[in-house]
């Protein structure tokens, strides 16, 4: 029974970190986009008219993926309360690297497969 909770939470926090990955890279490749816009335009020397509703729709792309990524970190908090109430909270799951949440302290490892015990039947 551990054994396939274990690899379920597995299989759904793999899925969580791509989709936590997916959204940072659109963010960073859309804000590019925002910035190569108006250089472009200064560069081939046209009117600020030219290109400012691309501009501004990519600037809103940029607050919707904003928006997503906190809806993300939101249900990686959920995922995280949910991995607890199924007896793992001493389960990491990740690439073993370290990472530092606000609420967590400088080198504290995160996200290696480590079980510290089982506590979904602790008293």
């Amino acid at each position: 029974m551990l054994k396939q909770r274990r690899l379920a939470a597995e299989t759904v926090a793999e899925a969580l970190f791509a989709a936590e990955r997916a959204i940072d890279a659109a963010i960073a490749s859309t804000a590019a986009l925002a910035g190569l816009i108006p250089e472009q335009r200064q560069q081939a020397n046209l009117s600020a008219m030219i290109g400012q509703e691309a501009l501004m729709t990519t600037i809103q792309t940029i607050g919707a993926l904003g928006a997503a990524r906190e809806g993300i970190v939101t249900t990686h908090r959920h995922l995280t309360t949910a991995q607890r109430d199924m007896g793992l909270a001493a389960v990491s799951f990740g690439d073993g690297g370290y990472k530092q949440g606000p609420e967590d302290k400088p080198g504290v490892p995160t996200g290696v497969f480590t079980l510290a015990a089982d506590n979904r039947n602790a008293a």
